[in-house]
């Protein structure tokens, strides 16, 4: 095999969007299929990929998730592996995901545990969504491990350090859409006109009271209006406007609060205006949950091992839709340092490569301990 290094500039040239990973799947089954074959059995779905290693002497299956898509992001970070599709970039580090992924696969191929390991290569983590559907497919159910992990790049961390918490690691997410439609006019007659570039600026305002009065203090939510369009011309007013933005919360009972103060402001607004509006909350994440007995034996592990410095983080506003995995599997996701001033989803984004052998080398030692019973 290829060393890992150069697997990760592979894929990093090939960033695709959700449910559009056809050549990310292809590299990764053609690389899947100069393991060794004896014990592995090897599925499709969508774009995603699962592998099942067999177990010499099964009795539990445990897996290993890693996700696929890039971002639509102009890549700037002057790599001479640079994105080949314009446009398009792994900028949350999902190429350095599925090389630790393939690294352990190839490992695991020539030497199998006892139990069973499940490799799940999943699309569309940053959009649609690929974990809820993966996770309901016949073909999921029929492979049903019985505990799960991941990871997730931290450019905050350096290399050596992993950072993972019991509980909530990462929060509820949810997109927000709003559209408004009144009716345009000439800019010298606006009494012959509903303006929907007032009517937005007026729900953008109302809308930053709702963290600030309907949430309570001691839980947290974010309500982010990121991008506002609306009108043609300056001296045109504007039929239509557009909101776009994120909601987060630490409690899925906060989700729904600030989803209803929504409503409720939109449909005063309309009103108000005397518009139509629609409400469309896109793709929905629900929180990644750390189950506490894991997690805490893992972080134990990991101090006995004494090879990379573990730490206890606090939990973050972050969306991973690996949550819908942890929601019926016990398991955990853990971050690991990659030690670069730009953050995730920047154009800028360059993670020192040096984190994927700590990676790989950490979850071998991890997947052998829980999945050899001698």
């Amino acid at each position: 095999m290829k060393p890992l290094i150069e697997i990760r500039k592979d894929l990093h040239r090939i960033p695709e969007l959700g449910f559009q990973e056809f050549k990310t799947q292809r590299y990764l089954l053609d690389l899947i299929s100069t393991f060794k074959q004896d014990n592995l059995e090897v599925h499709t779905w969508e774009t995603g990929i699962f592998v099942k290693v067999k177990g010499t002497n099964p009795e539990k299956t445990i897996a290993y998730r890693t996700d696929m898509d890039g971002l639509p992001i102009f890549e700037e970070t002057g790599y001479e592996f640079s994105s080949t599709h314009d446009g398009l970039m792994h900028a949350c580090g999902h190429d350095l995901h599925m090389t630790v992924a393939l690294g352990l696969l190839s490992r695991f191929a020539e030497e199998p545990l006892d139990d069973h390991l499940l490799f799940i290569f999943q699309p569309a983590e940053e959009g649609p969504g690929g974990a809820l559907p993966m996770r309901e497919s016949e073909l999921f159910q029929q492979l049903k491990p019985d505990q799960i992990t991941a990871l997730h790049i931290a450019p905050e961390y350096p290399v050596g350090t992993i950072a993972v918490k019991e509980g909530l690691l990462f929060a509820n997410t949810s997109e927000l859409f709003i559209d408004l439609t009144g009716k345009g006019g000439h800019a010298a007659y606006p009494h012959l006109s509903n303006d929907m570039v007032v009517a937005a600026s007026h729900l953008v305002t109302q809308m930053q009271s709702i963290v600030s009065r309907n949430i309570d203090p001691l839980d947290s939510a974010v309500v982010t209006i990121g991008k506002i369009t609306g009108g043609t011309k300056q001296n045109i007013i504007a039929e239509k406007a557009r909101l776009e933005g994120t909601i987060r919360t630490l409690s899925p009972e906060a989700m729904e609060k600030v989803k209803k103060r929504i409503e409720a402001l939109v449909e005063g607004i309309s009103h108000g205006f005397n518009c139509e509006t629609v409400i469309d909350y896109g793709s929905n994440y629900r929180q990644v949950d750390n189950e506490p007995g894991l997690t805490k034996e893992f972080m134990e592990f990991v101090r006995q091992q004494g090879t990379v410095n573990v730490i206890e983080c606090k939990e973050a506003m972050t969306g991973e839709d690996y949550g819908y995995f942890l929601e019926k599997i016990p398991g955990f996701m853990f971050w690991l340092g990659v030690d670069t001033p730009f953050g995730l989803h920047h154009s800028k984004l360059k993670p020192q490569e040096e984190a994927i052998q700590h990676a790989v080398d950490l979850l071998i030692q991890y997947f052998t301990f829980k999945g050899n019973r001698n």
